[in-house]
């Protein structure tokens, strides 16, 4: 009898410290949104102001983002109100992983500027590695919640790690760029194939993680039939 009490105080606990971490994501998820919508303003200015191609392919990336981080929250929200919960979690959880493929197809010409070093950078080496230590920083977090996504036990908090990785990796490649620019005193073309090589297998791994996550959706939605 004592031994089943303890069980069940040890479940209780673990759902607790699963549900905590929930909301700890939709929380950061909150501030990477206005932070991302900050990116978004800006870069938009600087594309218009500028008539930057570079800023403008940007900016369209970051506005999916803020769409994609800001359509879960809400939903989150919206979601204890409905008479079928599990219905509207998998419903929407589709349709954000389908809204993922506009997202990688919004990458192609950013990362295509970037391997050609046609990227309006201008950027001393100094600056570049301080942006390099909060790179690996967002990265090595983004990449420890992508694994303790697993216990999760919101789908829609899933997601929102994936989507934080995703732009994780993005800020790998930015960060890339940067890092060439800044370094290689204008003769960055001689590093286009290695820039080429390494920008195509995170994009293919943006791709694989967007296709897992479709493929969710539809298991999903198979589930329910």
């Amino acid at each position: 009898m004592h031994a089943g009490r303890t069980l069940h105080k040890n479940k209780e606990l673990i759902g607790t410290q699963k549900t905590e971490y929930d909301s700890g994501t939709f929380k950061s998820a909150a501030g990477a949104l206005a932070i991302t919508l900050v990116f978004a303003i800006y870069n938009g200015f600087l594309g218009m102001r500028h008539a930057s191609l570079w800023h403008g392919t940007i900016c369209a990336y970051y506005i999916i983002l803020v769409i994609l981080r800001g359509t879960i929250i809400i939903a989150e929200r919206m979601i204890p109100r409905s008479k079928d919960i599990d219905v509207s979690v998998n419903t929407v959880y589709q349709k954000i992983s389908f809204l993922l493929l506009i997202l990688n197809c919004s990458l192609v010409l950013p990362v295509s500027l970037m391997v050609m070093q046609k990227t309006p950078v201008s950027m001393t080496l100094t600056p570049a590695i301080a942006i390099a230590v909060y790179t690996t920083y967002k990265v090595a977090k983004a990449s420890v919640n992508l694994v303790r996504r697993r216990i999760s036990t919101n789908n829609l908090a899933r997601l929102l790690r994936t989507i934080t990785f995703i732009d994780a990796l993005v800020s790998i490649l930015t960060l890339q760029n940067t890092l060439i620019i800044a370094a290689s005193d204008g003769d960055g073309l001689k590093l286009m194939p290695l820039t080429a090589i390494s920008s195509l297998v995170v994009w293919v791994v943006i791709l694989l993680l967007s296709a897992g996550e479709i493929r969710n959706g539809i298991r999903q939605r198979k589930s329910r039939k």
